[in-house]
Parts: C-alpha cells; sequence; structure tokens
C-alpha cells in the first residue's frame, strides 16, 4: 500500500457539501395529501430502492420542511420519476410550496396528486426514523405506472440539472 495518502483539509459540513456534490443524484417528485386533503408535494435528489424483498424505498427529508410533518407512517405517497421533459416540474416543486400545483395534475389511487412523468410508483410510509434535524423515511412500494422509459433520466450534480448521456458499460 502507498504511504503517501491524499490531504484531507474539509471536515464536518463542508467535507459533506464538497463531495456530494460530485455525487449525481436521481430526482424524484414526492406528492401526497395532508390529513385535511390539501396536497402536498416537493422535489427530492434523496430517494434510492432499499430493497425487492420486501420493496421498500427509503428517501430522507429535513424535518423543517413544509411537507415533513404529513410524512407519518401510514400516509400514502406517490413518488414520481423525472426525465429531460419534466425539469420544469422538478424546478417547480423544488420552489414555493403555494406555487408546486397548477391544476395540471390527475387524481391517482388513494386520491393522490399525479404528475405527467415516466413512471410513479405509489407507496405507503412504514417508518420514519428523525436523526437530529433530518428523517429517514422508509415507504413501502405497492402499485406503479410506467407510461414510458426515460432515455434521458434527470439528475442533480454540482448544484443544477442535469439529464444522464451516453450509456459507456453495463453491469454483468
Amino acid at each position: 500500500m502507498n504511504q503517501n495518502s491524499p490531504d484531507f483539509p474539509l471536515s464536518g459540513t463542508e467535507a459533506l457539501l464538497s463531495v456530494f456534490r460530485n455525487h449525481a443524484s436521481g430526482i424524484t417528485i414526492i406528492t401526497s395529501r395532508t390529513t385535511q386533503g390539501e396536497p402536498i408535494g416537493f422535489t427530492a435528489s434523496s430517494i434510492t430502492s432499499l430493497g425487492s424483498n420486501p420493496p421498500l424505498v427509503s428517501m430522507n427529508i429535513a424535518q423543517g420542511s413544509s411537507s415533513y410533518e404529513h410524512m407519518s407512517p401510514g400516509t400514502k405517497v406517490a413518488i414520481h420519476t423525472m426525465d429531460e421533459n419534466t425539469v420544469d416540474l422538478a424546478i417547480r416543486f423544488a420552489g414555493p410550496k403555494e406555487q408546486r400545483f397548477s391544476g395540471d395534475e390527475q387524481v391517482g389511487p388513494f386520491e393522490l396528486p399525479i404528475l405527467e412523468c415516466p413512471s410513479v410508483l405509489i407507496g405507503t410510509v412504514r417508518e420514519r426514523f428523525e436523526v437530529e434535524k433530518n428523517a429517514v423515511l422508509v415507504i413501502s412500494a405497492e402499485l406503479a405506472s410506467e407510461e414510458k422509459v426515460a432515455n434521458r433520466p434527470l439528475v442533480y450534480f454540482q448544484r443544477g440539472y442535469h439529464v444522464i448521456g451516453d450509456r459507456i458499460a453495463d453491469n454483468s
């Protein structure tokens, strides 16, 4: 092993932010309803498959977000995948909450707001783990609709939205 290790000048929050700017994350929009039936939704880059047996998804959410209080166990959610044609939706749902729903959404299973996106996964928040000012949600995957296969999926990288380009290798 080489004894000349790289320099590690960054620490804490600065270290985390610096490294994760170099990590592309898939973009989704999460929609749901409040207990009063009002639509809620937000753009998320922290969602991933937790496993397929049982089918679970995990995502992170800040406890200070306007949607957090509504993401309790038992809550139904719709997870929308994004592509190059849905970047305007991603930007809109990352903006002011009063401007996120414009009437172009449909009503899906469990009265969930459904957006026009490549695919939508319906699930139920199974567990919520609070950690400091954040939380991890575990969501049971239940139903899905796939309108199309996203050839150029939307990702967040270096503080901006990008699409994935050329396929350079297959996972064998």
